[in-house]
């Protein structure tokens, strides 16, 4: 531990933990998020994405912790251990699954890049849900440094969040 406040009193490099996109579209700051539990951070700090496309890849390498029952939201733990929740849409856990297809389940281990999750954008706009997808660091209180790219176009991939001890 004094280790690691040596290291970054004398200007060596910290550890720091980039989060890439998990899909394309738009970002946005949770605040702007039409829901009191994301904009409101009670799950933790992050961002959302206004999705343009019907496809969720992993933004870290780690390991999935929690394929939600109705594909609609997963969660995350990157091997640096930032813990990532990713919610396709606001309340649309009412689908029960409908218009979503999985491709990985809980324990599975993933690189960036790797197809989670594939969505019918049209059809669960269609049925009136909101389809702006939070990506939130759940356990972002233990960063202190957090940095999130709002208001940007982003392609999957490209980074998103960094943070920072």
């Amino acid at each position: 531990m004094m280790l690691g406040k040596l290291k970054g009193a004398f200007g060596l490099q910290k550890k720091v933990i980039k989060i890439a996109a998990p899909l394309e579209g738009a970002t946005i700051a949770l605040s702007e998020v039409n829901d009191p539990v994301f904009n409101e951070e009670m799950f933790g700090r992050g961002i959302a994405i206004k999705p343009i496309t019907g496809h969720v890849v992993s933004p870290i390498n780690g390991i999935i912790t929690q394929m939600f029952d109705t594909s609609h939201a997963v969660s995350l733990t990157s091997d640096e251990g930032a813990e990532i929740l990713i919610h396709i849409g606001l309340d649309t856990v009412r689908l029960n699954g409908e218009h979503f297809t999985t491709f990985v389940k809980n324990g599975d281990s993933v690189k960036i890049g790797d197809k989670l999750i594939d969505f019918n954008l049209e059809a669960i706009a269609a049925a009136g849900y909101d389809i702006v997808t939070p990506v939130v660091i759940c356990n972002s209180n233990n960063y202190k440094q957090f940095d999130i790219k709002t208001n940007i176009s982003v392609k999957i991939g490209d980074e998103i969040i960094s943070l920072g001890e």
